[in-house]
């Protein structure tokens, strides 16, 4: 099985949409404003590409504070369709978005997922990230 990892393009926006629906649920995101943001927006978005279908996808941001000297990076989101897992795919996608990140400049990679995301947390854990003790908070603003 042969997967491409490649950054997304305002082409891809219809499979994106239907891949983020399955990752968050809720309705598709229009493929017109995928497609806007994949062209206007400084995201970091990479695919993996099997078959000419997109089977999964990673995000990064690039983030820059009068506090810190280096520029900071985040993988905000990952997924791999359940059909394509435990195939390394998303270890790939890993390591597609930190080198691009490292490119920019970036010196550290933040990801945040979910205390019973065992697969995520596998991944992460096999690609060097490092568990930090830090509490979340969300608050939804109305």
């Amino acid at each position: 099985m042969t997967v491409e990892i490649r950054l997304a393009t305002a082409n891809d926006a219809e499979e994106l949409s239907i891949l983020n629906q399955e990752f968050n649920g809720g309705a598709r995101r229009p493929i017109l404003k995928i497609s806007e943001s994949l062209m206007k927006n400084s995201e970091l978005v990479a695919v993996a590409v099997r078959n000419n279908r997109l089977v999964g996808f990673a995000c990064a941001q690039i983030s820059t504070s009068f506090c810190y000297e280096d520029l900071f990076g985040e993988i905000t989101e990952m997924y791999v369709k359940e059909i394509a897992r435990h195939k390394g795919i998303a270890t790939s996608l890993l390591e597609f978005l930190e080198k691009r990140l490292c490119a920019h400049g970036v010196k550290e990679i933040k990801i945040l997922t979910g205390a019973k995301n065992v697969g995520a947390i596998r991944t992460y854990t096999k690609s060097n990230y490092i568990t930090q003790d830090e509490v979340v908070f969300l608050k939804a603003i109305d």
